[in-house]
């Protein structure tokens, strides 16, 4: 009897869904989250020699780290996709950057999740830019696994560690295994899901995978090969396990509950039980929500969400990469979808499964998958495009800028390629562009979330597009877009410590030197409406100054 090709192709679609895990991996800067990253990399088979943060003569860089200027100072700078198999499970891993100034990046990034693994130092604990995260993942309800690292460094005691995680973030911590000893006598790890410890061995530079040994507990060698840390050991289990509280799945896939591990990813300790947990545990693709209600995975009908915007990944190529969520059905290349903004249909013709700055091309890719599409300029942060009737998902968060800047090249000759990165750049959203609108001052003025952007947006204008720049900082903290009757517009003199911009739609911009001048602008001008960015509709005002 022959099985019905819907039935068939539904039972696949199913199959796929259920295989991938979709996780982006948050932190403080410094925790060790690009170098967890590197290390699961290590383990699952997708590269055969860890890189280190830093790049040194006789190391490579970090995978995910692939900016010049991010491996010249060791911090992630953008959002990265990392696409790799193992043990039978599609893994797609989503590196963000974890200094706050970058933070919309990592925003952005967390609306195309489906769990977070957080990344904990262990002698720091909860830090701001921790705490700034996980409160977007407990607003989308992502599940959160939490990995203690560090632990063959000084830190603190592992019980203060769980009583932070409960007291800062309410949300209870259950050890998945447990610390033998700390700083150079970090020895290895109890396993509380089977009786028994695990031990590992350094290797060379850290960067090959660390063998590790199983001895069952209790066993009347460990007394002998713990030394003092064997007594410790007995009197934390017994606590553990008799008072400790039992994992929930429901809670944790709630966002309330955090399986938590220890390890040192430096040393590779507890690097694989972790990697082996996190398939075990993490969710496949769930619904979305979009305008049309709740969108299953496993819906037949294709759609999807962009959520970031790159130039410039390949040298060799020089071209912009949109980065796609799959949320629902079958993608293949050469398709026809529907794109919701353009209100028409445009073909799939160049996806990529992306591996940082690698790429190749793809035929087919299926929910929970990132797919990179080369932009010619028809996607921007969050389009929707689909197979059927039209729907949107929600909406990528933005951020008001608090920093500004003129920006001035120092290359007039180059002005092509001056105002070509800078249109690439804002359209990555790593700023916004303003202008003068007497027309008569062209040197635009940046808006950021935050300063380190300004010396981004000048390192990639110069390594991407070879034009030298100079960001001369300014002294407005907040940014309004005022809009209203345009006699009433003309006729305000506006107090001092403001300035009067456009952004490339023509749309009036005030900055503002404090609170306290907004505050007195909107008592003084009642009529007027003083907006963010996400709260001005599309305008057909005028056309982007020339």
């Amino acid at each position: 009897m022959s099985v019905p090709i819907e039935k068939s192709l539904s039972d696949d679609l199913a199959r796929e869904v259920a295989r991938r895990r979709t996780f982006a991996i948050i932190s403080h800067p410094d925790a060790g989250k690009t170098t967890l990253t590197e290390k699961l990399l290590l383990y699952s088979g997708a590269v055969h020699l860890a890189g280190a943060v830093q790049a040194r003569s006789h190391q490579r860089a970090a995978k995910s780290d692939w900016m010049e200027l991010e491996q010249a100072r060791g911090i992630s700078i953008t959002s990265t996709a990392l696409q790799f198999d193992y043990q039978g499970v599609r893994v797609n891993l989503l590196d963000t950057p974890g200094h706050q100034d970058f933070s919309e990046d990592t925003y952005r990034t967390l609306m195309a999740v489906d769990s977070a693994v957080m990344v904990l130092d262990s002698a720091k604990g909860i830090e701001p830019q921790t705490k700034k995260l996980f409160a977007v993942c407990r607003k989308r309800n992502i599940p959160i696994m939490t990995f203690i690292n560090k632990m063959d460094q000084p830190g603190r005691y592992p019980f203060d560690l769980l009583e932070e995680i409960e007291q800062t973030l309410g949300m209870t911590a259950v050890p998945f295994n447990w610390p033998i000893g700390e700083g150079a006598g970090f020895q290895g790890l109890y396993d509380l899901q089977e009786p028994q410890v695990l031990f590992f061995q350094r290797t060379l530079h850290n960067q090959r995978r660390a063998p590790m040994r199983v001895e069952t507990f209790p066993h009347p060698s460990l007394a002998e090969t713990l030394g003092e840390a064997y007594g410790p050991l007995q009197e934390e289990i017994a606590l553990l396990t008799g008072a400790g509280t039992k994992f929930d799945r429901d809670r944790f896939l709630a966002g309330q509950l955090t399986p938590v591990f220890f390890g040192s990813a430096l040393t590779n300790f507890g690097v694989e039980p972790f990697l082996n947990a996190f398939l075990q545990l993490a969710p496949p693709p769930g619904p979305r929500r979009s305008s049309e209600g709740l969108v299953p995975p496993t819906e037949s009908k294709f759609s999807g969400f962009v959520f970031k915007i790159q130039a410039n990944m390949d040298p060799q190529h020089r071209d912009r990469m949109a980065f796609l969520r799959i949320v629902s059905g079958r993608f293949e290349k050469d398709m026809m979808v529907y794109h919701a903004r353009l209100d028409r249909k445009i073909r799939m013709t160049r996806p990529h499964r992306l591996f940082g700055r690698d790429r190749e091309t793809i035929e087919e890719a299926y929910p929970g998958d990132v797919v990179g599409l080369v932009n010619p300029g028809l996607f921007i942060i969050g389009d929707t495009l689909c197979s059927g009737s039209p729907l949107s998902f929600d909406a990528i968060p933005q951020f008001p800028p608090e920093c500004f800047g003129v920006l001035r090249s120092q290359d007039l000759t180059k002005q092509k390629q001056f105002q070509k990165g800078l249109q690439q750049l804002e359209e990555e959203g790593v700023m916004q562009v303003f202008y003068s609108p007497d027309h008569v001052r062209r040197e635009p003025v940046l808006a950021a979330v935050g300063e380190l952007q300004f010396d981004v947006v000048a390192s990639r204008l110069e390594s991407e597009y070879g034009v030298k720049t100079l960001v001369e900082r300014m002294s407005f903290v907040l940014a309004r877009w005022v809009s209203g009757d345009p006699d009433t517009l003309a006729g305000i003199y506006w107090p001092q410590d403001t300035r009067r911009l456009v952004d490339r739609e023509g749309r009036m911009v005030m900055l503002f030197g404090s609170e306290r001048l907004l505050a007195y602008c909107m008592k003084e001008y009642p009529a007027l409406k003083f907006q963010l960015r996400e709260e001005v509709g599309a305008s057909d005002s005028a056309s982007p100054p020339v």
